[in-house]
């Protein structure tokens, strides 16, 4: 079985059906997790991939491979889902130049208040609003000193993009195992009382400066690509062109794990940016990506 970019050996099923039985005691999550460390399921900065393999026992479960424990129901709403507190919003129009912004700089919205308050913004002002992220994620605030100009979030690439695979060339297997030297710009944000030409480029352009060593302190690997969808329907993309991304066609119309091809979405296009010039060997496993040991 393959899930979540992982092949599921019948040893490794075997392994999970025993230790369910094992530890009937355990939780869905604390399962879960025990599962991640006899499997070595983790991220590349060494992090177990928890609610992943939660939602791969759930799939088992409805397979009627295992039986899980009872789901615990809680009283409390999902703290997701929990509307986050109310900020006085400046939404003085801001016009004129550039270089009257500048220094112009991205600044990483931390868990806690800073991340409430991008969340806010994003929920308020993106047509997607700010929807449950898996896997790694960093979210950015667009800032002219203090002042915040707007939203930008880079998180997990799609898991099968034709157009990019085959533009990249490189195996299925590569794809499972280096998946994760590709992410995606999924949010970018300019708030509308801000118009101010160039913007959104130079934004990308700092991004683009920043964005390696940014992950590269967070999750302990430095990401080789960029990925980003626009939907026409609405944008012409014309920043990411401005700042040299390169345009791979249109999506299928699918979510990112849509294998079954059973929800139709718009049709984006695709754009990239390499991040260097030897990404596709580092995404065929022929060079190395830069990455750090998270115990140093």
């Amino acid at each position: 079985m393959v899930y979540s970019g992982r092949n599921f050996t019948t040893e490794e099923i075997d392994l999970i059906k025993w230790t369910r039985k094992k530890y009937p005691q355990l939780s869905r999550k604390e399962l879960a997790a025990t599962v991640c460390e006899f499997l070595g399921w983790t991220t590349p900065a060494g992090r177990a991939k928890t609610p992943q393999c939660k939602s791969f026992l759930e799939t088992l479960e409805e397979a009627g491979l295992i039986e899980l424990p009872p789901a615990v129901i809680t009283s409390q709403r999902s703290t997701w889902n929990v509307k986050t507190p109310d900020f006085t919003m400046d939404t003085t129009p801001i016009t004129g130049e550039l270089k009257d912004l500048e220094p112009i700089h991205l600044e990483i919205a931390r868990a806690g208040i800073d991340l409430k308050r991008w969340r806010r913004y994003v929920n308020e002002y993106h047509m997607l609003g700010d929807k449950k992220v898996f896997g790694s994620r960093l979210a950015y605030f667009i800032k002219s000193n203090e002042t915040i100009l707007g939203c930008l979030q880079f998180s997990a690439s799609s898991w099968a993009l034709k157009s990019r695979d085959e533009w990249i060339g490189w195996a299925v297997e590569d794809r499972k195992q280096r998946l994760h030297l590709i992410v995606n710009n999924s949010r970018f944000l300019i708030l509308p009382w801000v118009n101010v030409k160039n913007l959104a480029s130079k934004v990308l352009s700092l991004a683009i400066k920043q964005i390696q060593e940014d992950w590269l302190r967070d999750y302990c690997y430095a990401p080789v690509l960029l990925e980003t969808f626009v939907d026409t329907s609405h944008f012409a993309g014309t920043c990411y062109k401005a700042s040299n991304w390169i345009y791979l066609g249109e999506t299928q119309g699918r979510g990112r794990m849509d294998r079954e091809k059973e929800y139709g979405l718009s049709r984006k296009a695709i754009y990239m940016y390499p991040l260097q010039k030897d990404f596709k060997d580092c995404l065929k496993g022929i060079k190395p990506c830069k990455t750090v040991n998270p115990d140093d």
